[in-house]
């Protein structure tokens, strides 16, 4: 039996509550087709295949992929189909959204579309759930795939995103590491201020049901001995259960060099949309995109 580490207890649970409805948004890939009927064998989802039928048919008949339990919502194009899937959002008939085999730009122009109806009060953001041989519990990463240079404000809505997202992951009080070079509020540096002013806000209420600490050099988030070493008092460093990393750019290489020299599994989910977002790279295997839709799919369920 296949297991998907710290990702299994999310996983019974969501097998216990039942499959959620999900648009899969124009799956025109062996591996895209592949990625969400895995999942529906699991009892996570019941798919609705949002994209041309007849192609979608061939491509699952050639590589020998069932489509048991699947459903068809016709669309020519990739943009029709990403309209498509959040009409079934508003209409109320799916849970959540999986990313096929478009581009993402493609996919989240039209979920950021005030024409779509998916946007609540908050800024929309992205986090990665990983999974790190080393580390004992699952770490979010955000926002490395959305926001490309956040203001203060963004930086506000991304924290609480990933707040809310950890707590239906059951982290009951996530512990939040804000991201910098240093520790210190530094002229040359806008991120710590950046850093230093979240806090303030959590503690005027701004930011709530975390612990936040912040600015926080890499290696005084994640290890005691560093901030020990460096006399650093933070009840986040050394446990954080959120990274809230400065910039797209800082976000992205962190996430990759964790997958590709720690051996990281990383789910990744769009948050603060009317529902969430499995938002996987075409490239993915079936494993990344089986647990990202875990993430996915126990995010629907506590929302």
């Amino acid at each position: 039996m296949t297991t998907y580490r710290l990702y299994d207890p999310l996983l019974a649970i969501c097998q216990e509550r039942g499959p959620r409805p999900a648009a899969v948004v124009y799956p025109c890939s062996a591996e895209a087709i592949a990625g969400a009927m895995d999942s529906a064998r699991l009892g996570l989802i019941r798919p609705i295949l949002v994209g041309p039928a007849q192609q979608i048919r061939a491509l699952a008949e050639a590589n020998q992929i069932a489509l048991t339990g699947a459903t068809f919502e016709p669309a020519a194009t990739p943009n029709e189909a990403a309209r498509r899937a959040a009409a079934l959002v508003g209409e109320g008939l799916v849970s959540l959204l999986m990313k096929g085999s478009l581009h993402t730009d493609e996919l989240m122009s039209v979920v950021v579309s005030r024409e779509a109806g998916l946007r609540r009060g908050r800024r929309i953001s992205h986090s990665f759930v990983m999974d790190i041989p080393k580390y004992p519990k699952l770490l979010h990463i955000t926002d490395a795939a959305v926001n490309i240079a956040p203001d203060l404000k963004t930086k506000r809505d991304i924290a609480q995103n990933c707040i809310d997202l950890a707590q239906a992951l059951g982290v009951e009080r996530p512990k939040l590491a804000i991201l910098s070079a240093v520790e210190t509020v530094t002229a040359g540096l806008p991120a710590t201020a950046d850093a230093a002013a979240l806090c303030e806000m959590a503690q005027h209420g701004e930011i709530t049901g975390a612990d936040l600490s912040g600015p926080l050099a890499f290696d005084i988030a994640i290890s005691t001995e560093a901030a020990r070493i460096k006399g650093i008092v933070s009840s986040v460093a050394g446990s954080p259960d959120i990274l809230l990393v400065p910039g797209i750019e800082s976000g992205n290489i962190l996430f990759k060099a964790l997958c590709y020299l720690a051996g990281a599994r990383a789910a990744g989910v769009v948050l603060g949309a009317r529902v969430p977002v499995v938002l996987t790279s075409r490239a993915d295997d079936a494993t990344t995109r089986i647990v990202s839709t875990i993430v996915a799919c126990q995010c629907a369920i506590e929302a």
